[in-house]
């Protein structure tokens, strides 16, 4: 079997490196092209020695030959990405975060009508995905939620998009909003957190993290914690080949890593 062919928008960033290192490893994939706003140069080194690809600043021009495209640039760039690539036919996987679901219902509809796949992750390690998973199953069992997210100073958006989906997720699985206790006298405002649905949530940012979630339910006389720690970005790649062989085997939209892994 011919291996899948694969462009990387966002080529230059640090989670960009990380898939084509990913791309060089798996004998089912191959890197054929790479994008970033960056780039002054028109060819990309390969990690792992093997030669070089196209490199050019905009997307368009290295898609020829591409059956995915794997974006991790930023929302703006994800959907430019979602446009440029379903408008060729070709399959785009989404790693990009703080994407609004007004740009979601828009991929849902450019994937029907051009009848490609899309898959959108707010997060590809599969400890963070099992996490999600479990936070439906709990949320039904607990009235009170808070939850923790920690990443690098670097990271743009707060709360990070895995913890909105954690929050999502237990809401769902609860059918309803939690309680969320608002302190009588808040002496240092936003000590509570934003809240969606009940669910109060607190954003850190320090470096020594990549991603850090922790979510505790609470009940008469007991507690429920679930954690995940991504310890680098190589947690990641496993779920983002997982994403690449589903997607060109599912010419619909896809959000999470869920239905991929059969938990849906």
């Amino acid at each position: 079997m011919d291996p899948i062919k694969v462009a990387v928008n966002g080529a230059l960033g640090k989670m960009g490196q990380e898939v084509l290192k990913v791309l060089c490893r798996e004998p089912d994939m191959e890197p054929i092209g790479a994008a970033d706003i960056r780039a002054a140069n028109s060819t990309l080194s390969l990690p792992d020695g093997a030669g070089s690809i196209p490199l050019s600043n905009s997307l368009e021009n290295i898609l020829k030959g591409a059956q995915v495209v794997v974006d991790f640039s930023n929302a703006e760039g994800a959907m430019s990405a979602i446009r440029t690539a379903t408008a060729r036919k070709v399959n785009v996987v989404i790693g990009s975060t703080g994407i609004a679901e007004t740009s979601v219902e828009e991929a849902k509809s450019l994937s029907l009508e051009h009848g490609v796949g899309i898959i959108i992750a707010p997060n590809f390690a599969l400890g963070a995905v099992l996490m999600m998973h479990l936070a439906r199953v709990a949320g039904r069992f607990f009235d009170y939620v808070e939850l923790t997210e920690i990443h690098h100073e670097a990271k743009i958006d707060a709360p990070s998009g895995t913890a909105l989906a954690i929050a999502r997720a237990a809401v769902e699985g609860r059918g309803g909003p939690f309680i969320a206790p608002k302190a009588e006298k808040e002496i240092l405002p936003g000590t509570r957190g934003g809240v969606h649905e009940g669910v109060s949530i607190h954003s850190g940012r320090m470096p020594g993290r990549v991603a850090h979630h922790e979510l505790v339910f609470g009940t008469l006389g007991q507690t429920l914690t679930l954690r995940h720690d991504s310890i680098n970005r190589e947690s990641f790649m496993p779920g983002v080949a997982m994403a690449i062989r589903s997607v060109v085997k599912s010419p619909c939209l896809t959000v999470g890593l869920e239905k991929v892994l059969g938990l849906e």
